[in-house]
């Protein structure tokens, strides 16, 4: 079963001048009780950080919080001791766990484009713990490739406490690739440019394609396109 969610029903805050964030999930001022969640995906929020401002520090638990740099750069520090640069082409994760605070600052003159993703943990209580690894997929061709998982099959790929995968495609048109899945997982597709052609139905740019139910998918580029695939446990007891 194919859900298409078009860019417009996305939540648009920009509740400082430096700041502007579009939540595909209920966060902070925006609730919706129909849009909550999708398998452990509980938080997607696509942000623009304008220069020299950022999250001062601020408390997180019980949460696997991935961030996706597009564009620019952000200056990460924790309360275990981490202090770095994430740049454009790099991963972040962050386990939340039993606790800890951070701040991501964009320390530069130019605009910071991210992605940021929580997941719920497949487990309560853990450590604290951070990752970032520099795997450049913004610049690969035609390929899913893995960035972040919780499947311990896959390598040079930052882990997570999460049995979900996250890929990045970058797409060129009339190209197909093609995601094998299951129908006890989700998958869910977000466009950041370009369009895509899946399961009969055509997606644009900052459109979401929430899938259940398939064993395959084939994913063709009707323009060049660049996307986030994130394959996800549909059941609470896969999480």
């Amino acid at each position: 079963m194919f859900q298409l969610i078009p860019a417009s029903n996305r939540y648009h805050a920009a509740p400082v001048n430096w700041l502007s964030s579009y939540f595909l999930f209920s966060f902070a001022d925006y609730h919706d009780p129909q849009n909550v969640y999708f398998g452990p995906l509980r938080v997607f929020n696509d942000d623009t950080v304008q220069g020299n401002a950022g999250f001062p520090q601020h408390p997180h638990s019980e949460m696997e919080i991935v961030t996706l740099v597009l564009e620019g750069e952000l200056r990460h520090e924790d309360t275990m001791g981490n202090r770095s640069t994430i740049t454009r082409g790099e991963v972040q994760r962050m386990t939340a766990g039993t606790g800890l605070a951070h701040s991501e600052l964009n320390g530069t003159d130019r605009p910071a484009h991210i992605y940021q993703l929580w997941f719920l943990p497949n487990q309560k209580g853990l450590a604290p713990s951070y990752e970032q690894k520099d795997v450049d997929f913004l610049d690969t061709k035609n390929e899913l490739v893995p960035l972040v998982s919780g499947q311990k099959v896959l390598e040079d790929v930052v882990y997570m406490n999460s049995n979900s995968t996250i890929y990045w495609c970058n797409l060129r048109e009339e190209k197909t690739v093609t995601f094998k899945t299951f129908p006890i997982r989700n998958t869910f597709i977000y466009i950041k440019e370009g369009s895509l052609f899946v399961g009969g139905v055509e997606a644009g740019p900052n459109d979401q394609l929430r899938i259940t139910e398939e064993r395959v998918l084939e994913i063709q580029a009707t323009k060049d396109a660049q996307f986030i695939l994130i394959d996800l446990p549909a059941s609470e007891a896969n999480y």
